[in-house]
């Protein structure tokens, strides 16, 4: 039985900060939830059981909960304050909701109301709710924008958060935020969470001469280490991550000659995106930067998957990680990827989705915005077993998650101050810090 399943961001309106992420279940391109009822809960409920350590590592999960889910006791998989029940009509009506709703909320369980409407049935459970979900429209009525602004209003008044889901582009989100919602989730979210640089100090910066130098067919490793020693930042960087808990150095390396020879190239070239953070450790950064990694894993695992010989699973990964050098660039892909030696497949994959490789890309993206219907056609030409791909991404999203903490977690060494910890006051980590 055909299913995807893919998670959502959950971004503040007024902040680069993620509340969480919504999982989607879907069937053969419509909603699992419109299944039947037994139907449904058996496919979910499986796919959780297998796979909750996998989905739960970061921020909480968004889910919407059938009946049968719910009689099931299938939250009790996860910690209460891990996951928010999302209750739709279907549960609302059913003639155990109260019963079900009070005893998940006395339990400790917090909930979203999907599709909020002016109706007794919807206010009769707006007690136990922390968030009311509403769902925007491509085209909204005037009468229909007045009454979610209506609902807004309404959900303020009880103390309580809205969240206006399916903003997938520019006009959508504008909307949302001129209606005072609190929080917003579609696929325009990452357009929102990076401020773009400007191309010329963008281009003349160290950062993309690095990019430039780990593109080449064969890196100059001297030229590599010039590069980042002659950037604060990116010597702040490369010395944060390799000093961290995933390659747990028995001694801290003060060295960029060393830190770049301990990572070696190949894993330079997959972590390049991490070394652009330099000061800035927002959520909306972390978030563009967990994309990449997500995006490069997804296409790595999925190549290996196929026949393909467009690309190898290494330039698959960046090709994944290029692809979000529109959130970082305010300047044309084209442009910037004139500039950068990688190959023509990838530059045409990347540009027009052109070519194997643009159609992997393609897979990628529409999976990431639940495009299930062109994941089902892309799957097929590219000899994808669709069955497989919900399991490959929550795979990854495990790996990316994982690899990320280990990344930016302190490596603890016996008898030495953690140079790296968060600083009080206005002092803040610097570069001196690292190479004392």
């Amino acid at each position: 039985m055909k299913h995807f399943v893919v998670r959502r961001a959950i971004k503040a309106a007024d902040a680069d900060t993620i509340l969480g992420y919504e999982l989607l279940f879907e069937q053969g391109g419509e909603s699992l939830y419109g299944e039947k009822e037994n139907s449904a809960a058996d496919t979910i409920a499986s796919f959780l059981m297998n796979n909750s350590g996998k989905i739960f590592k970061d921020k909480q999960i968004f889910l919407t909960f059938t009946p049968a889910l719910l009689l099931r006791n299938t939250p009790k998989i996860f910690q209460k304050d891990k996951v928010i029940i999302q209750i739709s009509d279907n549960l609302i009506i059913h003639p155990l909701a109260m019963p079900i709703i009070e005893k998940y909320h006395k339990a400790g369980y917090r909930f979203a109301i999907n599709d909020f409407q002016f109706s007794p049935k919807y206010f009769s459970m707006l007690d136990y709710a922390e968030y009311v979900r509403l769902r925007m429209k491509e085209t909204l009525t005037a009468k229909e924008q007045t009454s979610m602004e209506n609902i807004i209003n309404m959900t303020h008044g009880f103390g309580k958060k809205c969240i206006i889901t399916d903003v997938d582009t520019k006009e959508e989100y504008e909307k949302a935020l001129s209606m005072k919602a609190d929080y917003i989730e579609g696929n325009y979210i990452a357009e929102t969470l990076y401020v773009k640089e400007e191309k010329i100090s963008y281009m003349q910066g160290n950062f993309f001469q690095l990019i430039v130098a780990l593109s080449k067919e064969e890196p100059d490793v001297t030229e590599i280490e010039e590069i980042i020693s002659r950037d604060a930042g990116l010597s702040y960087s490369i010395l944060k991550l390799v000093n961290s808990a995933y390659y747990a150095l028995r001694r801290r390396t003060a060295s960029i000659q060393q830190a770049v020879m301990t990572m070696g190239i190949s894993q330079l070239r997959q972590w390049v995106y991490m070394l652009s953070l330099r000061g800035d450790e927002s959520e909306g950064s972390d978030e563009i930067l967990r994309l990449s990694f997500l995006r490069a894993k997804f296409a790595e695992e999925l190549i290996q998957s196929t026949d393909l010989k467009c690309l190898t699973a290494s330039e698959a990964y960046m090709m994944g990680m290029f692809s979000t050098l529109e959130y970082m660039v305010d300047a044309p892909l084209e442009e910037i990827l004139a500039e950068i030696p990688v190959s023509d497949d990838i530059k045409a994959a990347l540009v027009r989705r052109e070519g194997e490789a643009g159609k992997l890309l393609e897979l990628v993206i529409c999976y990431e915005k639940a495009d299930w219907k062109s994941c089902q056609m892309l799957s097929e030409e590219l000899g994808v077993q669709t069955s497989q791909l919900s399991q490959i991404y929550i795979n990854c999203v495990e790996e990316v998650s994982t690899v990320w903490d280990s990344l930016t977690g302190e490596y603890p060494r016996p008898d030495e101050a953690n140079l790296f910890a968060p600083k009080t006051g206005n002092a803040g980590e610097k570069i001196e810090d690292v190479l004392q």
